[in-house]
């Protein structure tokens, strides 16, 4: 069985997790969160990085700090994981969804600004397969109706947007590094903070409300109930675990993207045929390799494919249900326009086995059995 996913894995992470044992500091904010955090923001260039226990309490940390009140609302694609809009609803947002491109299967930056009321208080953009949205677009619209944008850049580290880092453009950005993305701590994400300005109130929230982070610094001699919070960092352990893998980042990447190009060289013939359609990467984008998808004809003949994938002991499942169609996206949100490629396109796609660890047998038997499928 080719596993869709295998989750990431270098050798050392037993040792150093050994290591923050024997630290007995095993709690949040220890060495090896701090050994991540400096190398978030020396890698993407962030004010600040703050990890946390998932990217779902990242963006949660995002909404409370965009002061998200009852009634706001808050412009997203449908196509998304439900933490993307999951942590706005809790603040009591309205969700307005907007159609998405068919190409890069990110939010249309064209749709974007008819969809603005006056209850708007920001967008929130997804970086679908670690390829990025059209920032210089959508920050120009943010500006000019002085909305505040987040990043869910749940699979997008180490991508770039005309060579600047993915997670970088908005007030905040998000990472992920649950065990299905390209560096994992099998639960966990990160913060990324653009401004300075917001790094005390983060600090604050992700301390359960309190100066904490002051004191253990030194700044203060005791802390104390400053604000709202929840308790948002990770154990050093997880930390240790993920540490493991950010040490051989760049290694990993360019495994991952050896197994992307292979796909891409081998199923291109297919899409010129009028067989299937593959990722679109625009020329100033730099992508992470995180997912290579193909898109069938349509639902159809996606189900078959899949079936006949996993017959020959291949899994490749498809992705997001569109959130608008679900009970809690009509209850919490409403999407604006015409949904002309959110769900259509939603309905081809499917991935294929994607870990830095795939032997080149086995992308090769993939390829194989996808050829098979469709005759040549």
């Amino acid at each position: 069985m080719i596993c869709f996913n295998v989750p990431p894995f270098t050798g050392k992470e037993m040792e150093y997790i050994r290591q923050a044992v024997e630290n007995q500091k095993i709690c949040g904010d220890g060495p090896y969160t701090k050994l991540c955090n400096e190398w978030i923001e020396d890698r993407t260039g962030t004010a600040k990085a703050l990890l946390t226990t998932s990217c779902t309490h990242a963006l949660e940390m995002a909404a409370l700090l965009s002061d998200i009140k009852e009634g706001d609302e808050v412009i997203m694609p449908s196509y998304t994981f439900v933490s993307t809009a999951d942590a706005f609803v809790l603040r009591g947002a309205r969700i307005v969804f907007v159609d998405i491109r068919p190409d890069t299967m990110n939010i249309d930056e064209k749709k974007i600004r008819a969809a603005i009321t006056e209850k708007t208080k920001g967008i929130v953009v997804v970086h679908y397969a670690g390829v990025g949205c059209e920032m210089d677009e959508i920050m120009a619209i943010a500006k000019e109706y002085n909305l505040f944008v987040v990043e869910d850049a749940a699979q997008a580290i180490m991508a770039e947007y005309k060579g600047k880092a993915l997670g970088t453009f908005g007030e905040f950005g998000c990472f992920s590094f649950h065990e299905t993305k390209n560096y994992s701590m099998g639960e966990g994400g990160a913060l990324l903070i653009r401004d300075e300005k917001y790094v005390e109130a983060a600090e604050i929230i992700r301390e359960k409300g309190t100066d904490r982070s002051k004191y253990w610094r030194g700044q203060i001699d005791k802390y104390t109930w400053q604000d709202y919070g929840s308790s948002y960092l990770p154990s050093d352990m997880n930390a240790a675990y993920l540490w493991a893998q950010l040490e051989l980042a760049d290694e990993i990447n360019e495994k991952r993207l050896s197994i992307w190009n292979r796909y891409d060289e081998a199923l291109r013939p297919l899409e010129k045929k009028g067989i299937l359609e593959l990722p679109v990467v625009p020329d100033y984008c730099k992508h992470n390799a995180h997912m290579y998808y193909i898109k069938a004809k349509d639902l159809e003949e996606r189900t078959a494919l899949i079936e006949f994938l996993k017959e020959n002991g291949i899994v490749a499942p498809f992705h997001y249900v569109p959130l608008h169609s679900s009970p809690a996206g009509k209850k919490f949100g409403r999407f604006y326009g015409e949904d002309e490629f959110t769900t259509k396109e939603s309905e081809r796609l499917l991935r294929l086995p994607m870990y830095h660890t795939l032997l080149d047998e086995q992308v090769e038997y993939v390829i194989g059995k996808v050829k098979e499928f469709y005759g040549v």
